[in-house]
């Protein structure tokens, strides 16, 4: 399984590149790394097939597209038995208020990110999705009042 230490120098230049702009021409990413853009093609794809990059996305404005209020939101389970658990995860899935779900360790069992509009439709998407959601016992809600940091790119060292 390929790794960080898989990676030279140029490597490491390139992604942080393409993080920094994915929308960047291998003709500006080639001079960015003093490469051919023949040899930096080769590499973005050697790359993408290595899985190192996942995928190209535009970051959007949640608030102008009507989604502004971000609420992170604790869930603890009924039973935790692997039928429950698989329920649960394929009925996220399918929601597409719910951005991201993680299986936790701690004091309760996912921790969902979801936008909405503001309370009156986070209160409609508790009730008629989250609350509904194969095996919830309980939730904990925490609306974010200010995003201080907000980024999906990560450090490469």
């Amino acid at each position: 399984m390929p790794g960080i230490e898989d990676l030279d120098r140029i490597d490491r230049r390139i992604l942080q590149q393409l993080q920094d702009d994915g929308r960047i021409s291998n003709l500006k990413l080639a001079e960015a790394v003093s490469l051919s853009p023949t040899a930096v093609l080769a590499r973005v794809q050697r790359l993408t097939r290595d899985g190192y990059i996942e995928g190209y996305e535009a970051r959007l404005n949640p608030r102008l597209l009507g989604v502004g209020m971000l609420v992170f939101v604790e869930v603890l389970l009924d039973r935790t038995t692997p039928g429950v658990f698989e329920q649960f995860r394929a009925a996220v899935q399918v929601q597409p208020e719910i951005l991201e779900c993680f299986m936790v360790a701690g004091g309760f069992d996912y921790l969902i990110k979801t936008r909405v509009a503001d309370m009156n439709a986070y209160r409609e998407f508790a009730g008629k999705v989250l609350w509904q959601l194969p095996g919830v016992r309980e939730t904990r809600t925490y609306a974010v009042m200010e995003e201080v940091k907000n980024t999906s790119k990560l450090h490469i060292a």
